[in-house]
């Protein structure tokens, strides 16, 4: 088994079965940041490369899956200038060619929820909580969901999921298409795994060659997505509104909007 970190918070191992782990190693939340998407785009590239990799199991430490940003962070100066390139390094992400296969436990939530559907399959365990929260915290969703959202639950139920930002269990989101298979907690990561291998002993270039076909142009698709996304979440993040939503969120509190 081939091990490395790509990363101090990306940890990757190629097994003897042609699955490769991509661990997030930022317990217990796994906020995401443009670091941490740069280099999962980086391990992505660098297994499209190996020939021992023929299927990803994408998988976190800690508590949850990826709990989304962390706007509770202390923020200096600088740190804008990471976040205007972050949509650029997700892009990247869609244009891989391995199959992956996400394992996720606890909160999948805003950019989290995007990065799950990064993934081709989703497990889950009922103890999961997938969020689009964006509108609840008074801008517009990212990550491309405006895409890949609609494409696994329809138009009617990503509406809904991205107007009210409210959060489902595993349960709820198995019945509605957003993860493949609810198996138990303790399960989840093997299960995954079991998945991701038996992807990994049909013939390689035929597998990519299938995804490339069932995907299309999705990259592209991302890529304008994105474009719009960043335009409309840069305009509402200079509102009252965005500061109220996030003020609620770190005071753990209903926010009170005002449409300014």
């Amino acid at each position: 088994m081939a091990s490395t970190d790509v990363s101090a918070d990306v940890h990757v191992e190629v097994g003897d079965d042609h699955v490769a782990l991509v661990e997030i190693r930022r317990p217990p939340n796994n906020f995401f940041d443009f670091d941490l998407v740069m280099a999962l785009a980086n391990a992505f590239e660098r297994l499209d490369e190996d020939p021992a990799c023929r299927a990803i199991l994408l998988a976190s430490e800690g508590k949850h899956f990826c709990a989304g940003a962390n706007f509770a962070a202390p923020r200096n100066r600088d740190d804008n200038a990471p976040i205007q390139d972050l949509y650029h390094e997700a892009i990247r992400l869609f244009e891989t060619g391995t199959p992956i296969v996400a394992a996720v436990q606890g909160a999948a939530v805003g950019g989290g929820l995007g990065l799950a559907l990064v993934a081709d399959f989703r497990i889950a365990a009922p103890e999961a909580r997938f969020s689009a929260n964006f509108a609840r915290l008074g801008f517009h969703h990212g990550f491309g969901l405006s895409v890949t959202l609609p494409a696994l639950v329809g138009q009617q139920r990503a509406m809904e999921l991205l107007y009210t930002g409210r959060r489902i269990k595993g349960k709820e989101a198995h019945a509605m298409g957003l993860c493949d298979e609810l198996v138990p907690l303790d399960s989840l990561r093997s299960r995954a795994r079991e998945l991701a291998s038996e992807i990994a002993t049909s013939a390689p270039q035929a597998v990519k060659s299938i995804r490339a076909t069932l995907r299309g142009d999705l990259a592209e698709r991302i890529r304008a997505a994105t474009a719009h996304e960043r335009k409309e979440q840069d305009r509402l993040m200079a509102t009252k509104d965005f500061r109220e939503g996030v003020t609620a969120m770190t005071e753990r509190r209903p926010p009170k909007f005002t449409g300014n």
